[in-house]
């Protein structure tokens, strides 16, 4: 769901690029580091419905947001259940959802250009150790990317195999998947390299 930029007029649409992502920066962290109890889990849920409640978002994008996270939902609450109990594992998966798509708020409602823009500001003491910010930003950016890719591609593959019978474990699955991803990421290395970027 990263970097699936929507187009709109709101005020999260409408506020600097630079202000919003420390805004967020700060809601995550705020999110990230409040001790894991119930109150924790109401603060997070009311954080992620009152971002998405403003004009120009709405809930309906909160609900397609999650509904997106749904394999990371169960996969976190099954793994903290076996190891922290169901109590634990509610209000942590409450929390894990919320940063998230507190984080992708930001990528939603700020195009890729703009985004750039702030990392190569924010990475600008790069300079110092002799990188290059630019090369550094246009990274993060392509990383970001690539996570809505890999999602579409892993959803080709599982329906390749379901179509052909191919088993459901994870074991049928994994081969399959990073063959196509390396096959992705090689194509993608050879478009920036055809562009000048080294």
């Amino acid at each position: 769901m990263l970097s699936l930029y929507r187009p709109g007029t709101g005020p999260w649409h409408r506020m600097p690029a630079g202000r919003k992502t420390l805004l967020l920066l700060v809601l995550v962290l705020v999110v990230s580091l409040l001790p894991a109890t119930w109150l924790s889990c109401a603060v997070s849920a009311g954080l992620g419905l009152l971002c998405y409640a403003v004009p120009g978002t709405g809930w309906a994008q909160l609900a397609r947001q999650v509904w997106a996270l749904r394999l990371l939902v169960v996969m976190s609450f099954v793994g903290q259940v076996i190891f922290l109990g169901v109590e634990a594992a509610t209000i942590g998966t409450v929390r894990i959802v919320a940063a998230v798509v507190l984080a992708a708020l930001l990528a939603l409602t700020t195009p890729v250009t703009a985004l750039l823009a702030v990392f190569e500001r924010a990475l600008a003491p790069l300079r110092l150790i002799g990188r290059d910010p630019s090369r550094a930003a246009l990274l993060l950016v392509v990383a970001f990317g690539s996570v809505p890719t890999l999602i579409r591609l892993a959803r080709q593959v599982r329906e390749a195999q379901r179509a052909r019978g191919a088993g459901r474990g994870i074991r049928f699955f994994v081969v399959p998947f990073l063959v196509v991803a390396l096959k992705h990421a090689d194509e993608l290395g050879e478009a920036l390299t055809a562009r000048g970027v080294r």
